[in-house]
């Protein structure tokens, strides 16, 4: 069974037979809720690729512990990196969406307000749902055993987002969508893969022409419409099979 992942706020000095420390809400959740003691193993992570593995000295109170560092991994950032562009969900099915992207690869998440967006994100909603976002994408990276926590920003607009993909070769899942991902040749392409995830109520025609104006291939994914929320998580895993992500 795989060591338990905690994150940290800086593993850059980080050396092997030195000490290292981990206080606050991680430390709580290993000394309090995992009921974690000396002797232990455990992983900690600071989001930038650096694993360590290191064994419980000591603990104290309910939410400190002290290890010592037993072996460091420096992980590559994988190659292509995949950016998910997540059309905004309904609140209920947001963090899904996270969750299951993050636990399948995805690198960094942008919050796309489509045309067809049930929900919608002001200046004052914007920050507190970006938030729970990215505690999704914590939560999600420390369940599947990651070295890299998913940045998350938005909300772009399609105009905006139009300006971002523009000369990248984003791909958009669409339902009438012809070509099929294992149709395109350039995947393993140097860069980013921009994949944008249309919301509940699908991309419109007009919305999809300004994406293609903008460089965007539509693509589909198989025989079934998939739901946003999912959608991404089959897609990272087509990703990953046909380029040397896996």
């Amino acid at each position: 069974m795989s060591l338990p992942v905690f994150v940290h706020p800086d593993l850059s000095h980080a050396a092997a037979g030195e000490p290292v420390g981990l206080d606050g809400a991680e430390g709580r959740h290993a000394v309090t809720v995992k009921r974690m003691t000396p002797g232990e193993s455990l992983v900690l992570i600071d989001g930038s690729g650096r694993r360590v593995t290191a064994t419980i000295n000591s603990v104290q109170g309910k939410d400190t512990l002290a290890a010592l560092v037993d072996a460091i991994e420096d992980t590559p950032e994988p190659a292509p990196r995949v950016v998910v562009v997540q059309a905004i969900p309904k609140s209920e099915r947001a963090e899904l969406a996270i969750d299951l992207a993050t636990q399948a690869g995805a690198d960094e998440f942008i919050a796309w307000q489509a045309d067809r967006c049930v929900s919608k994100w002001d200046a004052k909603k914007a920050p507190k749902a970006l938030a729970k976002w990215e505690a999704a994408a914590l939560a999600a990276a420390k369940q599947s055993r990651r070295s890299r926590i998913p940045a998350v920003r938005g909300p772009l607009s399609t105009r905006q987002l139009c300006e971002e993909i523009a000369g990248t070769g984003a791909l958009v899942l669409h339902e009438d969508a012809t070509v099929r991902l294992k149709d395109l040749d350039d995947l393993d392409a140097p860069g980013a893969i921009y994949l944008l995830v249309g919301p509940e109520g699908g991309i419109g025609a007009e919305e999809l022409a300004r994406l293609q104006e903008a460089g965007a291939t539509a693509i589909k994914l198989g025989p079934e419409v998939l739901r946003t929320a999912s959608a991404s998580m089959v897609a990272l895993a087509s990703i990953g099979t046909l380029t040397a992500r896996w």
